[in-house]
């Protein structure tokens, strides 16, 4: 198969294929570097270089070389950093998906393309098996830690806005309410975890647990130390909870692979449902025991 039997519009696809898979050499070469696990960092080096056979293999096609996108590069690199490596690859690997169907779509014409195609589907497969990250390991602490603040605080809030009716005064009850919670869920998840596992790792459980239900807490405490107007106030903590809730599913579905839309709308009605009934139980409380702050 030649250039000459690749229509125009293919031929832009494949071009635009080169880029990405020079881009990804690039990606994962710093990666490499970056990884402290000498068995990560060689699977790592190996997936680089064969994102750059691809695009030599492209080039026979396209009749160009290709330079990385230095953005796109700093950006996954970043990312990684931050979030993971798991949810960073994974992240840029599925934009890989539309690449990968084009080479099979190729792959009866040139068997090059089905080896390529072959290749990109292990590389999710072989990351999957061989990273490791502790943030990962303490995903369910990071979930417990983040739903039980979104619950009980959305609704602790909710429910003092209307009793209260002062931001200063709902925010300072919501502050101690909040970091009481996350010393009592930290010591608890580290108790539990105790039993099963050695100190050193309930250490770590607890501190997931106790810093996912502290940085919650200041979410949607900030609000009501910002804003004068408690209904205001209310309306943007509700907004930072489904927004906490939309990033963090979002996070997990990409890097653990699970489904994100039933994920967050189940979270998302929990934790708004049972905001809805504590500011009910809020105004009730206010209107019939004659509460006036």
């Amino acid at each position: 198969m030649s250039n000459g039997a690749i229509d125009a519009d293919t031929l832009r696809f494949l071009e635009k294929a080169q880029e990405n898979e020079i881009t990804e050499h690039h990606i994962y070469s710093r990666l490499a570097s970056y990884v402290k696990d000498e068995h990560n960092s060689q699977v790592l080096r190996r997936i680089a270089q064969d994102e750059l056979k691809h695009h030599d293999a492209l080039k026979r096609f396209t009749g160009v070389d290709k330079r990385p996108n230095p953005l796109k590069v700093r950006l996954y690199t970043l990312i990684s950093l931050v979030f993971g490596i798991t949810f960073g690859i994974k992240l840029m690997e599925k934009g890989e998906k539309g690449a990968e169907r084009l080479y099979r779509d190729l792959a009866g014409q040139v068997p090059e393309f089905r080896r390529i195609a072959e290749e990109e589907d292990s590389h999710e497969r072989d990351l999957v098996g061989i990273i490791e990250e502790e943030r990962l390991q303490f995903v369910g602490s990071m979930v417990l830690g983040l739903n039980d603040a979104l619950v009980e605080l959305t609704g602790t809030l909710a429910g003092l806005t209307f009793a209260l009716k002062n931001t200063r005064l709902t925010a300072l009850a919501g502050l101690i309410t909040g970091i009481a919670a996350s010393l009592s869920m930290a010591a608890s998840e580290y108790l539990s975890a105790r039993t099963e596992e050695d100190n050193a790792r309930a250490l770590k459980s607890a501190f997931y647990t106790g810093g996912a239900y502290v940085f919650t807490v200041a979410c949607l405490v900030l609000p009501y130390l910002v804003l004068s107007n408690y209904i205001l106030s209310l309306a943007f903590t509700i907004l930072a909870a489904i927004l906490i809730i939309l990033v963090f599913n979002f996070y997990i579905s990409v890097a653990k692979d699970l489904p994100f839309k039933e994920r967050f709308l189940e979270m998302a009605a929990i934790s708004l449902g049972v905001a809805g009934i504590s500011f009910v139980i809020g105004y009730l409380v206010r209107l019939f025991l004659g509460v006036d702050v």
